[in-house]
């Protein structure tokens, strides 16, 4: 009986864990329980907070200096969300615009690729 009770509060406090934290309603605690948030990125959604809730994932990205798609998607997979919703990644955050070519590996490549030309 008691390894039952323990079990069950060993449930309830792992899922109080891994409970959503929503970055327009959290408390500096809350958001600092938040594996991959430290206090200096705390700090910064705070402040940026006070300003204005951030409306999506597009709008923290934007105003939180250091947090990008990749960061967004480990810190949504540790229970943060924006208005509720976990992170979901779109082309428009990539970071990168549409049609950028790749520059070239090295200058050795470009000399080669000059070479087969002749």
């Amino acid at each position: 009986m008691i390894k039952k009770a323990l079990a069950i509060a060993a449930m309830f406090w792992a899922v109080s864990a891994m409970a959503a934290v929503d970055v327009n309603k959290a408390t500096e605690a809350e958001l600092d329980g938040v594996k991959g948030l430290g206090p200096s990125t705390t700090q910064l959604i705070l402040t940026e907070r006070k300003k204005s809730e951030f409306k999506d994932w597009n709008d923290l990205i934007s105003r939180a200096k250091g947090i990008g798609q990749a960061r967004a998607a480990k810190l949504s997979a540790q229970g943060l969300t924006v208005g509720g919703a976990a992170f979901k990644p779109t082309s428009s955050t990539s970071g990168k615009p549409q049609g950028e070519k790749q520059p070239m590996k090295s200058a050795k490549a470009a000399e080669e690729k000059k070479g087969d030309k002749k």
